[in-house]
């Protein structure tokens, strides 16, 4: 009986939703793909390094995994590619560009990981602090997944914000620009 109460405890702690959800091993996977059924536009994807600042706001669900960070990149590029709800806009730090190998080891080699997991996805480069403002921001109306890994290099987090999948920034600006052209004819008319 003690086991079987035990084994309830656990299934529901791992399944519960929320801020500071935390995954270890292959199962950071399973609760990547069901937070990312639940996203959509203008909802924000973190990738993580060690040591970004813990975000604490009720719209914040954290994930961890033991795998580094472009691996993580690639199942969330894969995972996002399947849908059709939603697609991508990376954002990179400006910094991680700035570092040298000589003063940050490895770093060279994440680059290259990083570039091989993008899979030539277009990426933005903006300062850190800008992108944690924006991701501050963000979390006050929308939600945030924060996937926690273990790289240990400065500046190689990889914030995504979430964009129409089926409606793109071309498409926006023709419906707007439609909009304002009707609206100046109906003006323009001579009332009868």
């Amino acid at each position: 009986m003690r086991i079987g109460q035990y084994l309830i405890v656990l299934g529901l702690a791992v399944s519960s939703p929320g801020c500071g959800l935390m995954h270890r091993g292959n199962t950071w996977k399973v609760a990547v793909a069901n937070q990312v059924d639940q996203l959509g536009y203008r909802n924000w994807i973190v990738i993580a390094e060690a040591s970004l600042p813990a975000q604490n706001r009720p719209g914040i669900r954290q994930v961890t995994t033991d795998v580094e960070s472009p691996e993580v990149l690639d199942y969330v590029l894969n995972t996002l590619e399947q849908t059709q709800r939603v697609r991508p806009q990376i954002f990179l730090t400006r910094e991680q560009r700035a570092l040298d190998n000589e003063y940050t080891p490895g770093i060279d080699e994440h680059r290259r990981q990083l570039t091989r997991a993008l899979r030539s996805h277009e990426t933005t480069e903006l300062e850190q602090q800008s992108l944690l403002t924006l991701l501050e921001d963000a979390s006050e109306s929308f939600n945030v997944l924060v996937i926690r890994t273990p790289t240990a290099l400065p500046y190689t987090s990889v914030f995504i914000e979430l964009q129409p999948g089926y409606w793109d920034a071309e498409s926006e600006a023709r419906l707007r620009e439609r909009i304002s052209r009707e609206r100046m004819d109906k003006l323009a008319r001579p009332a009868l």
